[in-house]
């Protein structure tokens, strides 16, 4: 495995995997106050994959004999207790879940997209394209279900 030790190499993987516990917390929430049964188990399974990318980004920096991080942004919890709160006034909207879930994706694709720019060496650089790839993917459903939801509620049905 190539040498990755440049200190900003290992803070932009613990970056992402910072933005990937704050996802995995973020739709686990949003999971907690939706009713709807598909959606939450969609949600659920948003947040058991940014838990897979926790475990691999992690797993890159221990190789390097560097310590990953194991936290979230303390402003994304902030974000998370919004969320809560809101639904709670709300009325457990799927429209106003569903749009903060996006406002956290886009800060997730940032994030990705930063890194990409960063010209890191493989197999991180690897693995941070496939998972790009796969938020962007989250972010577009997530995305479309907000855009369904508001129109729904458009409507009046």
């Amino acid at each position: 495995m190539a040498v990755l030790h440049a200190p900003n190499v290992i803070s932009t993987l613990n970056e992402l995997t910072q933005i990937c516990i704050d996802g995995e917390k973020g739709f686990a929430a949003a999971a907690e106050v939706v009713e709807d049964m598909a959606l939450k188990e969609e949600l659920n399974g948003f947040s058991a994959q940014r838990r897979r990318f926790t475990s691999e980004l992690q797993s890159i920096v221990q190789s390097q004999g560097e310590q990953p991080a194991k936290s979230g942004d303390p402003s994304a919890a902030i974000h998370r207790a919004w969320l809560e709160v809101r639904a709670l006034f709300t009325g457990k909207d799927r429209y106003a879940v569903l749009a903060e879930c996006e406002r956290g994706e886009d800060a997730a694709l940032a994030t990705y997209e930063k890194a990409l720019n960063a010209s890191l060496a493989a197999p991180a650089a690897d693995v941070i394209r496939a998972q790009y790839l796969m938020i962007k993917h989250a972010h577009d459903r997530v995305k479309s279900l907000r855009d369904a939801a508001k129109a729904e509620k458009d409507t009046g049905r």
